[in-house]
């Protein structure tokens, strides 16, 4: 499996974790959520929301696209502190998220 694969692979694996834990939103932020100038549009979307509505689409983005994926990538640091310790999915979700992160540790694109 190439790396563009292992990271498709990867998304696809945390969106099925989202939407089985019900944590999938259907309707999307109102667009002025999505102008914030803070990391992880922290001050206008849910720790969730980032996930599903920014970083998974601009990484499916850049992989379509052919584009260089990043070379050093980390957000399961931002959801161990993110995640109230008693959330029912901070586990898994830390888990696919340092999947995802592994990915991207000193890796070439």
């Amino acid at each position: 499996m190439t790396h563009h694969e292992s990271v498709r692979a990867q998304l696809h694996a945390i969106e099925a974790l989202l939407r089985h834990h019900q944590l999938w939103q259907e309707t999307a932020p109102h667009p002025e959520a999505f102008a914030s100038t803070q990391p992880f549009c922290l001050d206008t979307l849910a720790p969730f929301e980032w996930l599903q509505w920014v970083l998974i689409p601009r990484m499916h983005a850049l992989l379509e696209g052919g584009h260089p994926l990043p070379q050093a990538f980390a957000v399961s640091p931002y959801y161990e502190m993110a995640l109230e310790e008693n959330h029912p999915a901070r586990e898994v979700v830390l888990v696919e998220l340092a999947r995802l992160d592994a990915l991207f540790a000193g890796a070439g694109a």
